[in-house]
């Protein structure tokens, strides 16, 4: 089963970090390139940050660049993404997907 698995969300005051972890399974990781999108409340899909197969390009959104790093580790079949300098309006539910899956996402609260 082709699955995405988004995980390392939570409560984070402003100016912090976290960092976010997508575990795959059931598809050949190394091949996809990869992509972490959020959704904010009352606002549609946002794609944050891509990244290739290889794990030498990325791409990443106005809104978070300078702040946000994309990595995968094909190795261990997991993606990541460090997110630092965190917002309030950072605040959403982060998905990973590629042009197969999407997994169920993690949220994040950046909140004083």
């Amino acid at each position: 089963e082709v699955q995405l698995q988004a995980f390392g969300g939570g409560l984070v005051q402003p100016g912090g970090s976290l960092r976010l972890s997508c575990a795959a399974s059931g598809f050949t990781f190394s091949t996809f390139a990869m992509n972490w999108v959020r959704l904010a409340p009352g606002k549609g899909f946002e794609r944050v940050s891509g990244i290739n197969s290889e794990g030498d390009r990325t791409t990443y959104a106005d809104s978070v660049k300078g702040r946000f790093i994309i990595s995968r580790d094909n190795a261990k079949n997991t993606l990541y993404l460090q997110m630092n300098s965190l917002k309030p309006e950072d605040t959403a539910v982060y998905y990973c997907l590629n042009s197969i899956t999407r997994g169920q996402g993690t949220l994040v609260t950046v909140s004083s």
